[in-house]
């Protein structure tokens, strides 16, 4: 592990595994989760030939907290923690891989920065061109002051139950939950205050020319799989990869599919 530093002056813990001449993977992790939900596959044979890359999101994991909500929103934000971290460990041609809010801050990257730093995108069970009726039943509850700790305690169990199909094992959802709860209730309801106009994503998307794939749990109930489709839409070149049996987490609940095609699609690109 260790530090780097965005433009706002919020400190990002970065992490980094696996064959340091390989090729460059950057996994951008989900709300309320951590580089520890990429457990199986940093410790996987991914590690032996590439170059794994993660970092904390904001507000998340062992990162500084900002306790304003603008530290969270806003057009640029995200898209320049993703950059500080690309310049800082020195990264090429990184393949990013975004799950859930992760592909949203993808997103942010591709509509300030373009795609000419990167040799391929992966988008994994999230919402990038933001539609309401694409969020489904499990996908995070609103967390409003005032709400008391057992609801709001209520609400991180629900959210992390509901990110999947096949569940994990009691000890591995424990160490899940226990870097959930670690995300404040305050930075919570400022990033379900953060949105990004639909045409202005469209736009970017459709600027993309690197490879992309897209891939989307089919009994996912936090994003829908009908957002996977519209991102699919955005970019006629992006295929697609749908997991019939998984729910919003499938480089978790079928960690070898998920990692084999992770490594031929990074060989591709």
């Amino acid at each position: 592990m260790s530090f780097v530093t965005a433009s706002d002056g919020t400190r990002l813990a970065v992490y980094e595994w696996g064959n340091p001449a390989g090729p460059e993977v950057v996994l951008v992790h989900g709300f309320a989760q951590c580089h520890l939900c990429f457990e199986p596959q940093f410790t996987s044979s991914l590690a032996e030939r590439y170059r794994l890359v993660a970092f904390d999101f904001r507000g998340h994991g062992a990162s500084d907290q900002p306790r304003e909500a603008a530290a969270y929103q806003g057009s640029r934000v995200w898209a320049e923690d993703i950059a500080a971290v690309l310049e800082a460990k020195r990264l090429k041609r990184p393949v990013l891989v975004g799950w859930s809010m992760g592909g949203r801050v993808i997103r942010q990257y591709l509509i300030n920065y373009g795609d000419a730093r990167l040799a391929g995108i992966y988008i994994v069970a999230s919402l990038v061109v933001e539609d309401p009726a694409c969020r489904g039943p499990g996908a995070p509850q609103p967390m409003p002051e005032g709400q008391t700790l057992s609801e709001e305690i209520d609400k991180v169990v629900g959210f992390l139950a509901g990110c999947f199909a096949k569940k994990p094992s009691e000890a591995d959802f424990r160490r899940a939950l226990a870097y959930n709860a670690r995300v404040p209730a305050f930075v919570r309801r400022a990033i379900m205050g953060w949105s990004t106009d639909r045409a202005e994503t469209i736009a970017a998307l459709g600027k993309v020319r690197v490879p992309v794939l897209v891939t989307h749990g089919a009994k996912d109930t936090v994003v829908l799989p009908a957002a996977a489709k519209a991102t699919l839409a955005a970019i006629p070149h992006a295929k697609a990869s749908w997991f019939d049996d998984c729910g919003h987490s499938p480089f978790c609940e079928d960690a070898p599919r998920f990692n084999a095609e992770l490594a031929a699609f990074v060989d591709r690109c």
